[in-house]
C-alpha cells in the first residue's frame, strides 16, 4: 500500500515541507493529500487521519504517524537503505541531535519570520531573540559541515533528514534577507537548488490563499 502524506499549504506550512522534502529527495514514493490551512473544516478533515488534528500526517498501512521528526524516524525504520540518516554512527547521532533541536526550539525565529515562499526577498529587522536563534543555527550548520560535510553540499554531505528539518529555516533566512557567513550562505543556496525543493516552491507559488498570521506585511501581501 502506498504511503500517504497529509500536508497543508505549500507556501506556509514549514512542518509539512519537512517530511515531503525527505520523501521526495530520497526517492520514497507517496501520495500527497493537501488540506488548506484556512479551510473551515481543517481540523475535522485532518482528524479523519490523525487524532492530533494537525499536519503533517503520514499514513503507512495501519501505521499513522504525525510530527515531522517522528515521521522521519518511521521512514528511517521502513526504508533503511534510503539514507534518511547518515550511515556513519558519529554523523548519524549528530544529525539526529540537530534535527531534534530544530523540532523543539528556535521559536523566536519561527515567530518573527514565518515561512512564506511567495514573499520577495526583502530585508526585515528581526528581534534580538530571533537573531540569537540565527546565530545558534548557523553555528550548528558550520559544525556539521566542518565535521561531516565533505562528501557533498548538505550538512552531512548527502541530503538527509537533518536537511529536511532545516530547509524551512533556509527559506526564512533568504526571504527576510538575513546576513550569513559563507558556509551558511552556501548551505542555503544548496537547499534552494535541490530539485525536490524547487518542485515544492513551484507548487507553492501557484497557491492563492493568503494567511494573515504568516504575512508579516499584512494587510499588504507581497508576491514575487
Amino acid at each position: 500500500m502506498a504511503l500517504r502524506l497529509i500536508i497543508g499549504n505549500k507556501n506556509y506550512s514549514s512542518w509539512s515541507l519537512r517530511p515531503w522534502l525527505a520523501l521526495t529527495a530520497l526517492g520514497i514514493p507517496f501520495e500527497e493529500i493537501l488540506v488548506p490551512l484556512d479551510a473551515p473544516d481543517f481540523k475535522e478533515r485532518v482528524r479523519e487521519h490523525s487524532p492530533a488534528g494537525r499536519v503533517p500526517v503520514l499514513i503507512d498501512g495501519e501505521a499513522v504517524v504525525w510530527e515531522s521528526i517522528a515521521i522521519l524516524e518511521h521512514l528511517a525504520e521502513r526504508f533503511p537503505d534510503k539514507g534518511v540518516w547518515p550511515s556513519d554512527p558519529a554523523a548519524r547521532g549528530h544529525a539526529r541531535s540537530l534535527a531534534t533541536e530544530m523540532h523543539g526550539g528556535f521559536g523566536a525565529l519561527r515567530g518573527a519570520a514565518p515561512m512564506n515562499l511567495w514573499r520577495p526577498i526583502e530585508p526585515r529587522a528581526l528581534p534580538e531573540e530571533a537573531l540569537a536563534d540565527v546565530r545558534r543555527i548557523t553555528r550548528r550548520w558550520n559544525e556539521a559541515r566542518a565535521r561531516f560535510g565533505a562528501g557533498g553540499d548538505f550538512l552531512y554531505g548527502a541530503f538527509c533528514g537533518a536537511d529536511a528539518m532545516y530547509a524551512p529555516v533556509a527559506t526564512r533566512l533568504r526571504t527576510y534577507g538575513v546576513a550569513l557567513d559563507p558556509v551558511a550562505d552556501a548551505y542555503v543556496d544548496a537547499i534552494h537548488a535541490h530539485p525536490a525543493f524547487v518542485a515544492w516552491k513551484e507548487a507553492a507559488l501557484k497557491e492563492t490563499g493568503a494567511l494573515p498570521e504568516d504575512e508579516v506585511d499584512w494587510p499588504t501581501v507581497k508576491r514575487v
